[in-house]
């Protein structure tokens, strides 16, 4: 009886050994071929585009010339002076105003905080192009507030085709992301720094100058790099309202699509990756620092009563909660009024496209396919990825490898992306000085599942930041225990990781159906004819001098993107109470 017994027992653990093998190659299987994926639609395009800005048009490596030849242009020379330009001013304005609106939510007892939060972030709903839209319709040449207010003051003009719409517009645009990474970092006040000021009698703008702007500090050079670049690379406010006024995001464009230069547009390519890729360094650091300076014991901050900062708080937050509410407000009238502003009769025929050969409406609904395709896809790639590297064991160096190519789409600009997928899906062949291969991706160029891949790449990073946060909150035992009783990893996953983390797996995917609508400057160079976008398509219209169906189709895109996130905030609180409940019971 007992050898039989021994004999079960020795057979069972036979067994799990055998699970245990075979679970881990799995997961290394699982791992590598993640880091294949990765390195086909992120990796090879950036290597091609680095290769492209060493060769000429007939593939002959030539070194720096095209960069020789980029700084002997005086044109586009300036054209790099005007974003350095354009970027540093709207830097100044969009973390100033971000600041003290961050400063009035966070450290103030304003009224409404709900909704001015709310508000500040409606900017992220539309595309860039939308704001540039709202300038013209408030301060063009025939705008509501050109014609209106300042048109009572002699020799008043606003100049808004240039460098002034373009900061204007930029501004309206970064203002959202400065707010969220400065109200953060004024979340985290320690009240006691401020009890020992007050105790040794220091005034309050002793304490600001001394504890809220050190504290604040890294989301302060967080924000300023993340504006920077975002300025530096956007393509559609310059589009809209740059009129002549040049910049690097319009001179790839031209280059590439209007010349044919690809190697001059992959060395403004290049360049234009500079500033992203000292904004990540920077970010990586400031992260370091500021998870090191925080302290467990820190108490939360408390508010004292300040009825008249209160009053000038609400007054701000109000100013500018207005302003961008009148945006929104110009845009959705200029759509639904027939002749602005001469025919101010109530239409809905801007909606209908007409004026555009109907590729509005479908161009809508290949951006809700392509966004809804990321939505899905994206989040179960990311999620997936970001579970094997935070929860597997073993393979340290592919897991670092995979956490450091996740984290390299935060340094790629949009535009750089999709110059990148030109150069490495369209060939047929590739050649890497002097070497043809068969390129086995080509059949991807033209498709709609390059723009979704796209999309994917160009938001993977704050997608894969978000999974990884929520996995790292999950207690290891899970794991531990699963193994102890052989059951296989992917079991564990489905029943206990998904469940557990679906609140920030719907994140995920309202993040990446969001920035897929919006988006332009990541598929500007891959949509065809036949499969055009809402985002691109706006910029068309306005091409064509249809800016009332531009208007039109923005508003379609903001409401749509408003739809999700409301829907994703009821999915998320009817979570909540759900959980509740059954702890409750």
């Amino acid at each position: 009886m007992q050898m039989a017994t021994a004999h079960s027992n020795l057979a069972s653990k036979k067994r799990k050994r055998q699970k245990a093998g075979l679970n881990e190659w799995l997961q290394r299987l699982l791992l590598i071929f993640s880091l294949l994926a990765i390195a086909a639609v992120l990796v090879l395009p950036l290597l091609m585009l680095f290769v492209q800005a060493f060769i000429d048009s007939d593939g002959i490596f030539i070194g720096p010339q095209n960069f020789v030849s980029y700084f002997q242009s005086e044109i586009l020379v300036q054209s790099l002076q005007n974003t350095v330009f354009v970027s540093s001013i709207t830097t100044i304005l969009a973390v100033s105003l971000a600041f003290v609106y961050a400063f009035a939510i966070t450290r103030t007892n304003v009224y409404g905080k709900t909704i001015f939060r709310y508000s500040a972030l409606l900017p992220l709903f539309a595309p860039t192009m939308m704001h540039g839209i709202a300038l013209m319709y408030l301060f063009g040449n025939q705008g509501l507030i050109t014609n209106g207010f300042f048109d009572t003051i002699p020799g008043f003009k606003i100049d808004l085709y240039g460098p002034i719409g373009i900061i204007m517009a930029e501004t309206i645009y970064t203002f959202p992301q400065a707010f969220l990474i400065l109200m953060v970092a004024l979340s985290g006040a320690d009240q006691r720094l401020y009890e020992a000021a007050d105790s040794m009698g220091a005034s309050g703008l002793k304490k600001f100058f001394t504890i809220t702007l050190p504290s604040a500090k890294y989301g302060l050079i967080s924000s300023i790099f993340v504006v920077f670049t975002l300025c530096f690379t956007d393509y559609g406010a310059p589009k809209i309202v740059g009129g002549q006024y040049n910049v690097l995001a319009t001179d790839v464009y031209k280059q590439v699509i209007g010349q044919q230069n690809m190697g001059m547009g992959a060395t403004v390519g290049m360049i234009l990756m500079l500033p992203a890729l000292l904004a990540f360094a920077v970010d990586q650091l400031t992260q370091r620092k500021q998870q090191v300076a925080g302290s467990s014991k820190a108490v939360p901050y408390q508010i004292k009563r300040n009825p008249l900062r209160d009053r000038l708080a609400f007054l701000y937050c109000s100013l500018i909660s207005l302003a961008v509410c009148v945006l929104f407000l110009a845009v959705f009238i200029a759509a639904s009024v027939k002749i602005w502003p001469y025919n101010m009769t109530f239409t809905l025929e801007h909606f209908a496209f007409d004026s555009f050969t109907g590729d509005g409406l479908t161009a809508y609904k290949n951006s809700l396919l392509a966004a809804v395709l990321t939505a899905i896809f994206g989040t179960i790639f990311t999620f997936i990825f970001a579970y094997m590297i935070e929860k597997f064991r073993g393979m340290i160096g592919l897991r670092k490898l995979s956490t450091f190519l996740s984290l390299i789409p935060l340094a790629v600009p949009g535009l750089v992306i999709g110059l990148g997928y030109i150069f490495f899906f369209s060939k047929q062949n590739l050649s890497f000085f002097g070497y043809t291969i068969a390129n086995p991706f080509h059949f991807l160029y033209g498709t709609i599942a390059i723009i979704v891949i796209a999309n994917i790449v160009h938001f993977y990073s704050v997608s894969f930041i978000t999974a990884t946060t929520a996995l790292k909150k999950l207690d290891k035992e899970f794991e531990l225990v699963s193994e102890s009783m052989g059951v296989p990893f992917y079991k564990t996953f489905m029943k206990v990781t998904v469940p557990m983390c679906l609140p920030a797996i719907l994140e995920v995917a309202m993040y990446y159906f969001v920035n897929a609508m919006v988006t332009v400057s990541a598929v500007i160079f891959l949509y065809t004819a036949d499969f055009k976008l809402a985002a691109v398509s706006i910029v068309n219209m306005d091409d064509a001098g249809n800016l009332a169906s531009a208007a039109a189709m923005s508003i379609f895109i903001v409401a749509t993107n408003i739809l999700v996130r409301v829907i994703y905030e009821l999915i998320v609180k009817w979570m909540k109470n759900r959980k509740s409940m059954k702890e409750e019971l």
